[in-house]
């Protein structure tokens, strides 16, 4: 008894089917790259934002060390005025002479003080210009951020639209399956994807390339359900191919 042949699957329906599933799986990927492209906006943000903490945090530790110095300065200039008046008060000459060295020695410090002082102060100056500058680049990313964030929104509702278009058009053209084929079609799918589908190509399957023997290659011929022996893709004839 002769086994019974594969039912027929139009040529047509399977090029149209696989044609759909491509351009759903592409729209899919769009959509799926929409949310990394802004995270990828986000991070140009998030890195001038960290850049403006960054230097807002050493220039706070500068002017801490600044206002620390001056404390410093005005204590051993307190310290000098003492020392001044407790000379005009000197009994001895020895006393006079000591608190004469004690004073000369506080203000050679203050001197080197101020010297640092004024560093300090030069440096709070640079890292503030420094600062106005970085947070301009942080407004200007913020801007693009907004700009991109807002075209790759606009892109992904348009996609989103395509995609349920597409959907429909798929399920449209899912009615036209005959009821044997379906639950193995349906099946294929869900595990392949697009990739469920191929046409041959120079007598291979188009998806894996495995060569296909003359007789599978009449059944494609013959519009009946065939599948790759290697990937078990459903198999179809191209465009430029006549039956």
């Amino acid at each position: 008894m002769a086994s019974p042949q594969p039912p027929e699957l139009s040529t047509a329906l399977l090029r149209r089917l696989h044609r759909i599933h491509q351009q759903q799986a592409d729209l899919q990927s769009q959509a799926r790259r929409g949310p990394m492209q802004i995270k990828a906006v986000q991070a140009s943000v998030d890195n001038a934002q960290a850049a403006v903490d960054a230097e807002l945090e050493v220039l706070k530790k500068t002017r801490m060390v600044s206002d620390e110095k001056h404390m410093q300065l005005q204590s051993r200039e307190d310290h000098v005025a003492q020392l001044q008046r407790r000379l005009n008060e000197a009994a001895t000459n020895k006393e006079f002479a000591l608190l004469k060295e004690q004073i000369a020695a506080d203000q050679q410090a203050n001197s080197v003080q101020n010297d640092e002082i004024f560093e300090i102060l030069e440096r709070i100056d640079t890292l503030e210009t420094q600062l106005t500058e970085t947070k301009a680049k942080l407004a200007e990313a913020e801007a693009e951020a907004a700009k991109r964030t807002a075209e790759i929104e606009e892109r992904q509702q348009r996609i989103a639209i395509d995609l349920g278009r597409v959907d429909v058009q798929l399920e449209e053209t899912e009615s036209q399956i005959p009821a044997v084929v379906k639950a193995d079609y349906k099946r294929l799918v869900a595990a392949r994807g697009e990739e469920a589908l191929a046409p041959i190509e120079n007598e291979s399957c188009g998806g894996c390339y495995q060569t296909l023997t003359t007789q599978v290659v009449s059944q494609i011929m013959l519009s009946r359900l065939t599948y790759c022996p290697n990937c078990n893709a459903i198999l179809y004839l191209p465009e430029d191919r006549s039956v």
